[in-house]
């Protein structure tokens, strides 16, 4: 069936790609690790599709789905190379060819994980939504649905642990079209078994609400450690995951509306995801995380560049030398957040950014006061500064996740007051109470953690 067996180590595609190893394999060919020579041997993934169907609409069909591909331009999904039609002994063959992407699959991370007795948090899941909703918002912008949505199609970058979306269903979708419509049978659907909803598998009927169904299939399953079909309650033909997996109420509630039955009952978009995820008056939120993503990517380059895009906007004011753990963005802190309104939500301590340009603040990580009191002389707004950069000191020290930190506080936060719940912050003087109470719930956690206790 294939002929990737000629693609030996050491051997050179079209005098152009010399193979590395092979990755893996499928049902229409392998997918093997690659040195582009003409590109100062940029690692690159070359993916077979074997046997290739000679016919001039499959060759339409595969053309016109990798120039959509090819325009794809977003930080967390692989840049498209070219559709490289070759010849292998005799034998005419096409390979997608695009970025490495270096890490491992979130299947690979949770079976690692599993072997020491643990599955990923609601902390960890909910932020792995926010990242990849605006990926989900951008490929639906363009017409286009992923149609494979799971942990193993998921990659978490080595470089800066972002997910990157990886392997696109569609193309794979019109090579099986191609091959059953060459042996005389009808359309087959793309899709996994267990993550895809029943309209794709049974009719091959796709929308983003498919991709936002496997979304949530992939969340449970990280959830759990379990496999979709664990999960599942085929006579009922509901999805009996409470009793394998505890999370929040608004969790549960979007989760659960993700993967409604009917496509209709799901969301419709990713956008109407993120805002479930929060407090409604974060809607943008997203949408502004995914451009500053993009201006400050670092470690993949667009087309022929390798410079990371910056934002031209100059904060008011700027800690010198403090720097996110992953990412380049400045920090900002509440000392010039007139333009700026809070607001705290489950899972995370999120800022709706009203004045373009500025980045999300996280507590700073200069060490200026070691007490939880307020020093001597110093006005309440400065002392707030300070608690907040000694809590960030004290987190860095600890060499904790910013981001899983500060989730776990807000869930501890909620969990001692829920009838803050959604509750909007502002940085006026009559929230300073509400502000010094999610203060002292985060220091609490690192007394804990100081002495030898887990996140």
């Amino acid at each position: 069936m294939s002929n990737s067996s000629l693609l030996a180590p050491g051997s050179t595609l079209e005098k152009r790609y010399r193979i590395l190893r092979e990755l893996g394999r499928g049902g229409f060919g392998r997918t093997y690790l690659a040195e582009d020579i003409n590109r100062y041997n940029e690692s690159c993934v070359l993916k077979e599709f074997s046997p290739v169907v000679h016919s001039p609409k499959a060759a339409e069909l595969f053309d016109r789905e990798a120039s959509m591909l090819y325009h794809l331009q977003h930080p967390q999904i692989p840049r498209f190379r070219e559709l490289l039609r070759t010849d292998l002994g005799g034998n005419p063959s096409l390979f997608l060819v695009q970025d490495y992407i270096k890490g491992q699959t979130y299947e690979e991370i949770l079976i690692s994980r599993q072997q020491e007795g643990k599955n990923f948090t609601e902390a960890e899941v909910t932020q792995l939504l926010f990242q990849l909703l605006p990926v989900l918002e951008y490929i639906h912008s363009k017409n286009l649905i992923h149609r494979d949505i799971s942990p193993d199609n998921i990659i978490q970058h080595d470089a800066d642990k972002l997910p990157f979306l990886i392997d696109f269903g569609s193309v794979k979708q019109i090579a099986a079209n191609a091959v059953l419509q060459f042996n005389g049978q009808s359309d087959t659907a793309i899709g996994k078994q267990g993550y895809s909803p029943a309209e794709q598998i049974r009719l091959g009927k796709v929308s983003a609400a498919s991709d936002l169904y496997a979304l949530a299939v992939t969340a449970l399953v990280l959830l759990s450690g379990k496999k979709p079909q664990k999960l599942y309650d085929i006579n009922n033909k509901t999805w009996d995951w409470r009793s394998h997996v505890s999370v929040s109420p608004n969790l549960a509630s979007v989760l659960d509306r993700m993967l409604a039955e009917q496509p209709g009952d799901r969301y419709q978009s990713a956008k109407a995801v993120r805002e479930a995820l929060k407090d409604p008056k974060l809607s943008q939120i997203g949408s502004i995380i995914s451009q500053m993503v993009t201006m400050n990517f670092v470690g993949r380059p667009f087309k022929n560049t390798t410079q990371t895009a910056t934002s031209n906007h100059t904060p008011v004011h700027q800690n010198p030398q403090v720097v996110n753990n992953n990412s380049t963005f400045n920090l900002i802190t509440w000392k010039i957040l007139g333009s700026l309104s809070v607001v705290l939500v489950p899972g995370m301590l999120a800022f709706s950014v009203v004045k373009s340009g500025f980045t999300l603040p996280k507590l700073p990580d200069l060490p200026k006061f070691t007490s939880r009191q307020q020093p001597p002389d110093t006005s309440l707004e400065e002392a707030e500064i300070i608690r907040q950069e000694n809590i960030g000191k004290r987190r860095k020290n600890l060499n904790i996740n910013q981001d899983i930190f500060y989730q776990k506080v807000d869930e501890l936060y909620y969990n001692k007051y829920p009838e803050l719940q959604g509750r909007s912050l502002t940085e006026k003087p009559e929230d300073g109470e509400i502000r010094r109470k999610w203060y002292e719930v985060a220091e609490d956690l690192l007394d804990k953690l100081e002495k030898g206790g887990e996140l």
